[in-house]
């Protein structure tokens, strides 16, 4: 006999099935459960409800606590602290100029892996590589911006996280070796971004290049060898840019972020940031030293602030990008051919300027390397335990007297102290640069500025030209240049500018100078610079 009641039964779990299966809320809860399940693997433990109250910046939703639970599984989280002390936080002690050293180490790291893809070491591509990424890749400009401008402020974050650590006193006992850990990642923040300079293989590249590693070669000991090794060769050139390639991309970055971990594990295992020094040592209020020493969670409180910060840090990058920095890119490289005006990359201005004093070998070699050797026995030589300022006048005013003299030295260090360059180079460097002035970004000079369609083509007598009540742009140029040559070289002066079509939208510009040198022999001396202004090109 068939059993109504078991037929009644089974006919209503099917349709609770039914019912379950086409409820929007039952999937809601299954999708909800899974992502929560795959947030909780991929975030050491810790849910959604979790994620949007650290978000939110509330208590933890579940005990036991899960966001102390992922210090432990989560390698990242590993190498941070599960708490910091309030003083220790506070902006105007650190200026979060560590965390700022590693946000921009990331974005190198981001940002030159995709470079990577569309870039071969080789003199024959390099530059071609270069000019594709900047013209046919998609964001690709933007992308090697982005590369450039986070270098650079690499380099001064981490050189002024080292000097706020010294005025601090934060290298003394306990931290000694993590200072110690602080000037190797200075000299690979230096290294990675010196040997990333080659790299384009424009004329800037190779001549800063070939004088920072000529130095190698001036080294007491060992030089001609450290020279072959950098090089490849006698003169840079395959060899050379595969080195450096390899360098910049494989064995400092490895290096760096070894270091990196070591140092973030020691203030993370041992003895965490550094109270302000007036905390530590100084006579604060009972109530103000038990605030400052409170424990401030790094989940939620500083984990919010630091993703704040790196979405400001993004924003100001992208804006300063969007709105005028460009890394600067020359001519091809050109082994024949010096330009004018060759400098090093602005950290390493001080050493150019040291090599202006003297010797080569003793300013350029064995003092650098004293300096740097004095950076890392600093712990060990100042042996004055107290970490307050007026406690400590004597380093203080040894630190400040290094920044000073490495200001003086890196200004000592610009093309145009204490070198005479020839004056008409200087009149041609003004009008048509035959390669870019200034640090960061390229002065094309106000006849390129012009355009093709901006400059006339004639010839035009310089020294008999007379400017009209309202000149143009163009005839302008020609009265600055014709009151430039009288004022350096006096009457007499025969100067001349010629623009000529040379091919199809691309037009030939010449300024000549002929003057008389009573210094030589000759009678008269004569010099040109030439440059090609192209439609399409967007020097403005």
């Amino acid at each position: 006999m068939i059993d109504l009641g078991r037929l009644r039964d089974l006919r209503t779990e099917i349709q609770s099935y039914v019912d379950r299966f086409t409820s929007i809320d039952w999937w809601q809860s299954q999708v909800v459960a899974k992502v929560d399940e795959t947030a909780r693997v991929v975030l050491a433990g810790i849910g959604l409800r979790e994620v949007r109250a650290i978000l939110q910046g509330d208590e933890a939703t579940e005990r036991p606590n899960p966001r102390y639970k992922a210090h432990v599984k989560s390698f990242m989280l590993h190498i941070r602290p599960k708490y910091y002390q309030r003083g220790s936080t506070w902006f105007t002690h650190t200026f979060r100029l560590g965390w700022f050293s590693a946000f921009f180490f990331i974005i190198e790291t981001i940002t030159g892996l995709i470079l990577m893809i569309f870039y071969a070491p080789s003199p024959a591509t390099a530059y071609g590589d270069m000019l594709n990424i900047i013209g046919n890749v998609p964001f690709g400009q933007f992308m090697r911006d982005m590369h450039r401008l986070g270098a650079e402020l690499m380099v001064a974050t981490v050189v002024l996280h080292m000097l706020r650590v010294y005025l601090t006193g934060s290298y003394k006992h306990p931290r000694q070796f993590t200072w110690l850990t602080g000037v190797v990642l200075l000299l690979g923040t230096l290294l990675l971004s010196f040997s990333g300079y080659l790299l384009p293989w424009d004329q800037l590249a190779y001549w800063a290049v070939t004088i920072g590693t000529s130095m190698a070669e001036a080294a007491p000991v060992g030089g001609e060898q450290a020279n072959l090794l950098l090089r490849g060769a006698p003169d840079i050139s395959a060899g050379g840019l595969l080195r450096f390639y390899l360098l910049h991309v494989l064995l400092v970055p490895l290096v760096v972020i070894v270091f990196i971990s070591v140092h973030y594990y020691k203030v993370a295992r041992e003895h965490s940031i550094s109270l302000p020094a007036a905390v530590e040592e100084g006579d604060l209020p009972s109530d103000e030293k038990k605030r400052a020493e409170e424990r401030i969670d790094l989940i939620p409180d500083l984990l919010t602030h630091e993703i704040f910060l790196t979405a400001l840090g993004l924003f100001i990058m992208a804006l300063l990008v969007t709105t005028g920095y460009h890394a600067p890119l020359e001519h091809h490289a050109n082994p024949q051919r010096t330009p004018f005006h060759t400098k090093a990359p602005w950290y390493f201005l001080w050493i150019q300027g040291l090599l202006k004093l003297g010797d080569k070998t003793f300013m350029g070699v064995v003092l650098p390397t004293a300096i740097f050797g004095l950076l890392f026995a600093v712990p060990y030589i100042d042996r004055n335990p107290s970490r307050l300022a007026k406690n400590r006048p004597i380093a203080i005013f040894l630190g400040l007297v290094f920044v000073i003299a490495t200001l003086m030295l890196s200004y000592m260090g610009t093309p145009g102290w204490g070198i005479a360059s020839p004056p008409q180079a200087e009149i041609f460097q003004t009008f048509i640069p035959e390669e870019g002035v200034g640090i960061f970004v390229t002065s094309p000079g106000p006849v390129r500025e012009l355009g093709y369609d901006g400059i006339s083509i004639g010839a035009y007598d310089v020294d008999e030209f007379v400017a009209p009540e309202n000149p143009t742009q163009f005839e302008q140029i020609l009265a600055d240049f014709k009151a430039q040559t009288l004022e350096t070289f006096g009457e007499g002066t025969q100067a001349e500018m010629i623009v000529e079509p040379w091919q199809q939208d691309l037009k030939r510009v010449t300024m000549r100078i002929d003057w008389e040198d009573s210094t030589k022999k000759s009678e008269d001396t004569d010099a040109e610079q030439v440059a090609f202004i192209h439609r399409d090109a967007k020097h403005d």
